[in-house]
């Protein structure tokens, strides 16, 4: 009967290793479950966003993420140093990630940036060292500062021509 995870309920809670969010929870809330001991979670279809910092520094985070297509929102940080994350799914539900959502996730090689996606904010695969190869979907229209900055493995990146500015 839980409906929303409120903002810190689960803050450094170091010994919790796994989650599993109930289809009956339709919200995350902010530094949800920042710097926690958790390294696999699952996420009910029924959350529609992931609040600012909702899983940041939880760098036991390892494997795949998969984000339901309940989800329309990505908080900014919210996945911020989950250094042994690998591979993100983000369907084409996501209308907005926030700056910085996947900055330092230094294991991450895969991620695809979906259609419903119109701008890329500040920082938001900053410091992804392990990310080889990116596809910028027609329907971006901006990238934001510092993106992909530190991305030291990056060596492929289509942008399509709908892209009217990047920042710094």
């Amino acid at each position: 009967s839980v409906t929303n995870i409120g903002d810190g309920a689960f803050f450094e809670c170091t010994n919790l290793t796994g989650v599993t969010i109930p289809d009956s929870v339709i919200g995350i809330g902010g530094h949800a479950f920042s710097y926690s001991g958790v390294a696999s979670v699952t996420i009910g279809n029924r959350v529609s966003s992931i609040g600012e910092y909702g899983f940041y520094y939880c760098s036991g985070l390892s494997g795949t993420v998969v984000i339901p297509s309940s989800v329309t929102s990505i908080g900014t940080f919210a996945f911020g140093a989950c250094t042994n994350l690998l591979q993100v799914t983000i369907p084409n539900s996501v209308t907005s990630i926030g700056d910085g959502a996947f900055w330092s996730c230094t294991r991450l090689a895969s991620v695809t940036i979906p259609n419903s996606i119109t701008n890329i904010g500040s920082g938001v695969f900053a410091v992804c060292s392990s990310l080889t190869s990116l596809t910028i979907p027609a329907t971006v229209t901006s990238i934001g500062e510092y993106a992909f900055n530190w991305c030291t493995s990056l060596t492929n990146v289509t942008i399509a021509g709908s892209v009217g500015s990047i920042g710094d």
